[in-house]
This record gives structure tokens, C-alpha cells and sequence, in this order.
């Protein structure tokens, strides 16, 4: 249902403004309305203004945001880890956490470029080492010599190895040996061993070629190539060894002084939340005003709260709701338990507006009921409603999928239900074992009847849709849509009637009066509802045949169920026929969740709710403090 709001101002001595707002962020109740229309009695405009900060306040708001920015900077700089929750009230040490936060971040943003740098140099290192690991059997296997040299390189393409080959060859008149070897990250390395005179010839040949030689660092130019890989593992292990001793600190730190931070910036976000909100005030030459609007349950509470902590120098005052306010009123919905978690799908559709109505109540009534209608399986019930009920126990603290559970749950109940009147139970297992029939009709072969009880479902829903749009319109004192609404109600039910003599439901005698009826009362539709008004007629029509949806899905998962029964009984096997249908039983199930879902959910949204819904309304959103 939505909740009935009041319209309330708030007036006081203007130095009292923002001890007041922090009452109410503390009530979490109220919610300013940053506009004197509708608050203001005519004439008394240019006496009041926006209200104004003084120089002090101005100061200090500038001040608490500078912190906050250096704060947040040096929040960023330490890891994330689970910590405790800081007691510490920031209030008596707030100004010296400037100087503090300042050297912390200076101290905590070098630990870190040192340590981008070590990770950097790392990456680089564990480089060398893959090459050199690579590398290391093929060394082993030739001496080194002062005489020799050996050049490491990187392959990108097989095809390579024949080319340099050949240009090794040439400029080395065969006097050298190359290796080549997979590494670990798949990259295909080289050594090329060749004498140290002709090392730079290769070295350029290698450039000429394009083939990337691994250079190192000019400290590594006078080791040999087992010294590089020692050198190497040993700069590995300092520099991983420094990293974890950067990350433990970073680690304690945070530990320390995230807590204390973190209570810091929620205090200076409230703090500058309530600095801002003071633009929303107006004042006189001696009180502010702040207007707004907040549950109309909760006003006593408000007014006791105020008058306790500032021994009636506030007045709240409750204003006059007028025509004119009723756009502007903000939204809360609140339902009873039930129908609480259909909520889910109500957050699809906007804010209803204030005057109409809130379609959580009447998705929780009809929604259960579609989608048992068109599963109608007590066997997939049970299986869904145990499925729920297992969701609602292991994701008890999920809201969202809680909720989703508590929904299914319910619609399980349902399916059960229809599946006892139909008859079904895992499709027609009870009259294939125990020959048992239907209480109330077999889907599987009435078509038609169940043509009819779906089209009365659709007549009964969409009436109701435009009943309650009268019933709208009245409240609004729209009188002539209203009455359009009701002539549609009327013409409706009489074609209704015409229809049924046809088929001998009503005597034939009672269609000619009744026709004549539905011509009489067509003049008066085009003047209430204008020329289009047999369009909409029509509209409204062709919304209760669409209902003729809930037999005909129903009816594919009849079939369905019907069909893998027959695929298992024709395995001649109990195992095999078990598991296959099984199987399309599972694929019957899920498709019977989401297709009686999304059809039920179209028959409200548009079918139903199109009738008398009006949206449109903004979510009431009270100053509150920060969670």
C-alpha cells in the first residue's frame, strides 16, 4: 500500500538550523522539499530567502572537504582487508587529523611507488629467469671459454630457426652452434654460441633480421652465463623478500588506521551532508524555515523528539495537503508480510503516483494464481515448492533471492493446487498407474472448455482493472473519464450476454434488448471518451482474449510432460525410461518457471494494470545518516 504522507514545515531560531537537521538525519524521517511552493502563504514570499552560511560555516565546510579528499587519497593507497569498526568520535581531534593524514599519505604513497617499483623490476627479473632457466640445460652442454660468447634471443615464428641458420653460416663460415628451446610460457628461445671476435657481426645480423636479442642491464656484462643465473635468483629473492616485508607493513598499517579513517570520512560525510542540506532552509531576519514531508504515523514522534531536545523553541507544524501538492508528494510503500517479497517485480514498473495505486497487493493476489493455472502439475509443484523452500533456507540472508524463494514457494502451493483439479502429477501419471481421472477437467483434450475459463479469467481480471480506474477517476474528480470507464465496463458485460445467448447460455430473447442497449449507450462513449473510445474499446477487448495465453502455455506443458512419459514407457527399460524422463520432465520444469512467470507478469503489466494505474511519483528519500 502507499503510505500516507503529511506535509509538515519546521520553524526555529535560525542558529538552532543545524542542530535541528542533525535530529533529523538521526530519525531518518523527514525529507526536505528544497521549494516554498505550496508552503508559503501568498503575500509572504518576499519575506523569506534561502537560507545563507555564514562565514565560519562556509570555512569549515571548505576545510572538511579539503580532509575528506585526503583522506579518500590515502584510503585508495592501503589494501583491502576486513578490519574492526572504529568507536573513536572524530569530533575533538578532527582538526589535527590534517597534519596527520598529510604524513601518513606521504609515508604510505612512497611504500607504495617503491613497491610499484620492486614489482616492475620483478616482472623483469622473473623475465631473465624463465630465458635463463630455458637456456641453462643447453649451456651446460658447452664449456665456457674466455674465447667463446654466447647470445641469447627470443624466436617468434619457427620458420625462423632455417633463416638464421643459414645467415649464421655465412658469417661464421660454420663456426658456431645454435640450440633452441620451448620455455615455459611457450615462447621459443635461442643460444647461439659462436666465437667472441664475431659476436658483433651476429649481433648485427640478428638486428638485420629482426630477431629480438635479450639484453641485460650493463651490470650483468662481465658474468659468465651460470654467474648471470645465480646473480639473477639471488636479485629474485631480495626483491621478493623486500616486497613482503613493504606488504606486511602496508598490512599493519591498514590494520591500525583504517578504522580510525574510515570512522573519519563517515563523520565529515555526515557532518558536510548536513552543511549541505542547510541550502535547502530558508530563513527570516530571525528563523529559518525547512519545509518537506515525511509519514504522517511519524509525526508525534518528530514533535516529541523536538520538543525534548530544544524545550519548544521548534515548532512543527502539519500543512494543509492541497490538489495542487498531490504531484508533488514523494512515494513509500509499505506491505504486510506476504506480500512484501513481490516487491521484486513491482521495482520494475515507476512509482505509482500518489493518487493511485500500489500494484504490489495485487500482483501478490493474482500472480500465484496465473502461474498455477498455467503449471497446474502437482508433481512439478512439490518438486518447485521444495526447490523454494531449500533457496529460503540456504540464502537466508540474500535478500533478493530470499524474496524469489518466498514467491516461488507461494506459486508452487498454487501449481499444486490446479494440479489436483487437473489431474496431473508429473503430467498423467496418476491415470497411467492407478487409472485415476481428473476432478475437475483433463487439459490435455478440453481445449475449448479451457478456452472459456481463461476468457472468463480475462473478462473478471480486466473489469476489475477498470473497475478500480473508476473508482480512480472519481478520487480524482475526473467524472467524465470515469464515466467512460464504467460504459466500457457496461457495453463489455453486454456483449458478454449477446455472446452467451448464441450458445444458449442466456435465453435468445434477452440479445435483442441488450443490443439495442450497447447502440443507445455508444453516443455517450464517443462523448465521454472521445473519438477513439471504440479503439479503446476494442484495446480492452483484445486484453481478455489475451488471457487465452494461460490455457495455451499450460497446454504445451501438458504435452510435453505427456510426451516424456511416453518416450520413458517406450525404452523397455525402467532405468533408461526413468532417466529420460526424467530429463524432459527437468526441461519441462524449468521452462514451466520462466514461462508462467513472464506471461503472468504481461498479463498485470499490461493487460491489468494499464486499466488503472497512473505513475509518475518520486521515492521518498528522508535525510538519514550514512549507513
Amino acid at each position: 500500500m502507499i503510505v500516507r504522507m503529511a506535509k509538515v514545515e519546521i520553524v526555529g531560531a535560525k542558529g538552532l538550523l543545524q542542530d535541528v537537521l542533525v535530529c533529523l538525519r538521526e530519525l531518518g524521517v523527514f525529507q526536505i522539499e528544497p521549494a516554498t511552493i505550496g508552503f508559503l502563504e501568498e503575500g509572504h514570499e518576499e519575506d523569506v530567502r534561502a537560507f545563507m552560511l555564514d562565514e565560519k560555516t562556509m570555512f569549515e565546510r571548505v576545510f572538511l572537504e579539503g580532509l575528506r579528499t585526503k583522506v579518500v587519497e590515502l584510503l585508495s593507497f592501503l589494501p583491502a582487508l576486513p578490519v574492526r569498526n572504529s568507536y573513536l568520535d572524530p569530533r575533538p581531534v578532527i582538526d589535527t587529523m590534517q597534519a596527520i593524514v598529510e604524513r601518513h599519505t606521504a609515508t604510505v604513497r612512497e611504500r607504495n611507488e617503491r613497491k610499484e617499483e620492486l614489482t616492475r623490476e620483478l616482472a623483469e627479473l622473473e623475465r631473465y629467469a624463465l630465458f635463463l632457466g630455458t637456456l641453462a640445460p643447453l649451456v651446460e652442454s658447452v664449456k665456457e671459454t674466455p674465447d667463446l660468447d654466447f647470445i641469447g634471443l627470443t624466436i617468434r615464428e619457427p620458420d625462423m630457426v632455417t633463416r638464421l641458420k643459414e645467415a649464421l653460416s655465412r658469417i661464421t663460415d660454420w663456426k658456431y652452434e645454435l640450440v633452441t628451446q620451448t620455455a615455459k610460457d611457450g615462447t621459443l628461445v635461442g643460444l647461439i654460441t659462436v666465437e667472441r671476435d664475431l659476436a658483433d657481426r651476429v649481433k648485427r645480423t640478428l638486428s638485420d633480421e629482426q630477431v629480438p636479442e635479450l639484453t641485460f642491464p650493463p651490470s650483468y656484462n662481465n658474468l659468465t652465463f651460470s654467474e648471470k643465473v645465480a646473480y639473477v635468483k639471488k636479485k629474485i629473492a631480495e626483491a621478493s623478500a623486500e616486497l613482503r616485508g613493504i606488504d606486511a607493513g602496508l598490512s599493519r598499517f591498514a590494520q591500525r588506521w583504517t578504522p580510525i579513517y574510515r570512522s573519519v570520512r563517515e563523520w565529515i560525510d555526515d557532518r558536510l551532508s548536513v552543511l549541505s542540506t542547510t541550502a535547502a532552509a530558508f530563513e527570516t531576519r530571525m528563523c529559518f524555515f525547512v519545509n518537506g514531508w515525511m509519514k504522517a504515523d511519524d509525526i508525534a514522534r518528530l514533535r516529541e523528539r523536538l520538543a525534548r531536545d530544544f524545550d519548544g523553541s521548534i515548532v512543527l507544524a502539519e500543512k494543509e495537503l492541497r490538489e495542487e501538492d498531490l504531484s508533488r508528494v514523494p512515494i513509500l510503500l509499505k506491505n504486510p508480510p506476504y506480500f512484501k517479497p513481490f516487491e521484486i517485480f513491482t521495482s520494475m514498473l515507476p512509482l505509482p503516483a500518489y493518487t493511485s495505486y500500489d500494484p504490489t497487493p495485487f500482483i501478490g493476489i493474482f500472480f500465484p494464481v496465473f502461474f498455477g493455472m498455467i503449471l497446474g502439475d502437482a508433481g512439478y509443484g512439490l518438486f518447485l515448492g521444495t526447490l523454494a523452500y531449500f533457496l529460503m533456507r540456504k540464502f537466508r540472508q540474500k535478500k533478493m533471492i530470499r524474496d524469489g524463494a518466498k514467491i516461488l514457494l507461494v506459486a508452487s502451493l498454487y501449481s499444486v493446487f490446479f494440479g489436483i483439479l487437473f489431474g496431473e502429477f508429473f503430467g498423467d501419471l496418476p491415470e497411467r498407474l492407478f487409472h485415476l481421472q481428473p476432478l475437475c477437467i483433463e487439459r490435455r483434450t478440453a481445449i475449448v472448455p479451457m478456452i472459456f475459463f481463461t476468457l472468463a479469467v480475462g473478462v473478471a481480471h480486466v473489469l476489475l482493472g477498470l473497475l478500480f480506474g473508476v473508482i480512480a477517476e472519481f478520487r480524482k474528480k475526473e467524472k467524465k473519464e470515469a464515466v467512460y470507464k464504467l460504459l466500457s465496463i457496461v457495453i463489455i458485460l453486454a456483449m458478454i450476454v449477446v455472446l452467451a445467448s448464441f450458445f444458449d447460455v442466456f435465453p435468445k430473447k434477452l440479445a435483442r434488448p441488450v443490443i439495442i442497449a450497447i447502440l443507445f449507450l455508444t453516443p455517450v462513449l464517443f462523448f465521454t471518451g472521445g473519438l477513439l473510445a471504440p479503439l479503446e474499446l476494442l484495446k480492452s477487448i483484445g486484453n481478455i482474449i489475451s488471457y487465452v495465453r494461460i490455457m495455451a502455455i499450460g497446454l504445451t506443458s501438458v504435452l510435453l510432460a505427456f510426451v516424456a512419459n511416453n518416450l520413458g514407457g517406450l525404452t523397455g527399460d525402467v532405468v533408461t525410461g526413468v532417466a529420460v524422463a526424467g530429463l524432459i520432465h527437468l526441461l519441462n520444469i524449468v521452462l514451466g518457471v520462466f514461462s508462467p512467470t513472464i506471461h503472468s507478469l504481461r498479463l498485470h503489466y499490461v493487460e491489468f494494470f494499464s486499466k488503472f494505474m497512473e505513475h509518475g511519483g518520486r521515492k521518498f528519500e528522508p535525510l538519514k545518516k550514512h549507513a
